[in-house]
């Protein structure tokens, strides 16, 4: 297994994806290869403070950035060096098996649709990343990649979460269900009313529409929607963590009682907080292109780096791409 690995991406490059790369190294001996694309100074700066060079990771040398804040698809095209269209290079020209990148995410998907093009039967890709709940992790898919979509693009979604649940996060049979805005069929726009009989009628284990409130409940194991709401859920989600994070801080403070009490819960409360960090997870993969992408958040440490590469090699392990290919001939949903 090879992976290439955008070493300017994120909002700490390349200091923590070098860091992240290295510890990946020496974590997964079945990754016989980890790319680093980037520019080489650079790199090998962040590289010296770890001692030797582990003999798996290279530098492949790229000389531009895609910035945060650019045009994805402009920006790819312009910038032909571009760590994160050089790390698709290889993808596409066979040096590597996968890609991560914690750069912007728009350009990594115009890469990807641009130089690997989508898999047999796919229309458009897709986003899916792995959510918590208090039962039992499930799929966001879209999180992102297509914001306007047809009702057959939201049952190719599906049909690939389908896959993802089963052999990411082992679910035998995943429970699929289609976000919107009420539990019976007739509610929803005419996407969604239009998508609730075509899962109906698939040979998928459709439990039906859910509604917000149903996403942590841990019942459902693939959430499907299109990728603006999906992107907009995936950002409220983080940004309601973050806030309970703080007022639970600020409620433990108050006063020495409360404190004693925040001691004493010190291990649970680090447990709640492994749970829903989402580094824990690793990274999105973009499903349904010809290649294997991780996208991992732009502000993305170590920890997030080295899990996206254990995504990465469990991904290539399951033959995602080929049980993807095989379940939309299945489902009879293919462009």
């Amino acid at each position: 297994m090879r992976i290439a690995v955008d070493a300017m991406g994120g909002d700490f490059a390349p200091a923590e994806i070098v860091a992240g790369v290295v510890k990946a190294a020496r974590s997964f001996p079945t990754v016989s290869a980890l790319l680093l694309v980037g520019m080489k100074d650079a790199v090998e700066r962040e590289l010296a403070r770890f001692g030797p060079t582990p003999e798996k990771v290279r530098i492949v040398h790229a000389s531009e950035v895609v910035g945060m804040d650019e045009a994805p698809a402009s920006a790819v095209r312009r910038k032909k060096d571009s760590s994160i269209g050089r790390a698709v290079d290889l993808v596409k020209s066979g040096e590597a098996d996968a890609v991560v990148s914690a750069g912007n995410t728009g350009a990594v998907v115009a890469a990807a649709m641009l130089k690997l093009r989508t898999l047999e039967g796919v229309e458009r890709p897709a986003i899916a990343t792995v959510m918590p709940s208090p039962g039992r992790p499930f799929v966001l898919i879209d999180a992102g990649a297509t914001i306007d979509c047809s009702s057959r693009l939201l049952l190719q979604f599906a049909a690939m979460g389908h896959v993802y649940s089963r052999e990411i996060l082992g679910r035998p049979e995943p429970v699929i269900g289609l976000l919107s805005i009420g539990g019976e069929a007739s509610k929803g726009n005419e996407t969604t009313k239009e998508a609730f009989g075509l899962l109906r009628a698939a040979p998928l284990n459709f439990r039906g529409n859910v509604e917000g409130h149903d996403l942590f409940r841990g019942e459902t194991d693939v959430v499907v929607c299109d990728g603006f709401v999906g992107n907009v859920v995936l950002k409220t989600s983080e940004s309601t963590a973050r806030a309970m994070a703080h007022w639970l801080r600020s409620e433990f403070l108050r006063n020495p009682v409360r404190i004693l009490g925040a001691i004493l819960l010190r291990g649970a409360l680090r447990a709640i907080r492994r749970r829903t960090d989402p580094e824990m997870y690793g990274g999105a993969l973009l499903l349904g292109v010809n290649g294997l992408c991780i996208i991992t958040h732009g502000a993305s440490t170590s920890l997030a780096i080295h899990n996206a590469v254990k995504v990465a090699r469990d991904s290539l392990k399951h033959q995602i791409n080929h049980l993807i290919v095989e379940q939309i001939r299945k489902v009879g949903c293919g462009k």
